[in-house]
């Protein structure tokens, strides 16, 4: 398996002892009421919004740090892309859901503000942003390409794993064996 892949299996299994400082940089958001309140909306299939994130953030962090970037503002940045108490796929919300993919990077960063006021411009940046092609404008800082690219790839595997019970079954092995 590739390294990528290794590393986003970790993350559903993830400890303060395999993490490789992420936690040092992200465990203060990834333990607040607001974060860990994620569990209970789906994002992909049957894979919950928190587990999400925790993977969008994993791999940015490892990805930057390797290249020497700002892992830290990454991490923050993953935590915090997806950050909407809502499930969109409810009709509850009066249609508006249907325009989810637009609409939910503002919000995110609006609710990023408000969980963490000292958001840096790196972090919000690559919140507002990550939905690019559908947001149009693309990032402005090179950490914010990495949460676009980690977003796409969890959410890639996601499917996957929530779609094809032979990949879920080897999956599931994988995970228990790192």
């Amino acid at each position: 398996m590739s390294k990528l892949f290794h590393e986003y299996a970790k993350t559903y299994s993830l400890t303060s002892e395999n993490s490789d400082g992420f936690f040092s940089v992200a465990g203060d958001l990834l333990n607040t009421e607001e974060v860990l309140s994620l569990k209970q909306y789906e994002q992909h299939l049957e894979i919950d919004r928190l587990q999400h994130i925790l993977g969008v953030a994993y791999l940015s962090y490892k990805i930057c740090k390797k290249l020497g970037w700002d892992c830290k503002s990454a991490a923050r940045a993953g935590i915090m892309h997806d950050l909407v108490y809502y499930d969109w796929r409810d009709g509850e919300t009066g249609g508006w859901h249907r325009l989810h993919g637009y609409k939910h990077p503002k919000l995110a960063a609006m609710n990023a503000l408000e969980l963490c006021p000292e958001l840096n411009e790196i972090e919000h940046n690559s919140i507002l942003r990550h939905m690019w092609p559908l947001t149009l404008k693309l990032p402005k800082f090179k950490e914010g390409y990495i949460i676009i690219f980690s977003d796409k790839y969890c959410a890639t595997r996601e499917l996957m794993y929530s779609l094809s019970p032979k990949y879920k079954e080897k999956f599931l092995s994988y995970v228990k064996g790192i």
